[in-house]
């Protein structure tokens, strides 16, 4: 949970941004859309299957630029 003390002297904007990044750097805005909706089993597994083919395609990819 992200949290931020506002200031005697602080204003509102500059404790907002603040928020904001607390809330960036802990990671919540990917959480929030994952959550978003349902997902099923199968949804999920082929979800995880397009990432683990797209990390492969990544990695020789980068591995012919090497050489």
């Amino acid at each position: 949970m992200a949290q931020v003390t506002v200031g005697e002297n602080e204003g509102i904007e500059s404790a907002l941004r603040r928020f904001k990044r607390a809330v960036s750097r802990a990671g919540i805005f990917p959480d929030m859309k994952k959550h978003r909706h349902f997902e099923t089993p199968i949804e999920k597994r082929k979800r995880k299957a397009i990432a683990r083919h797209k990390q492969i395609r990544r990695f020789y990819r980068n591995r012919k630029k090497q050489f």
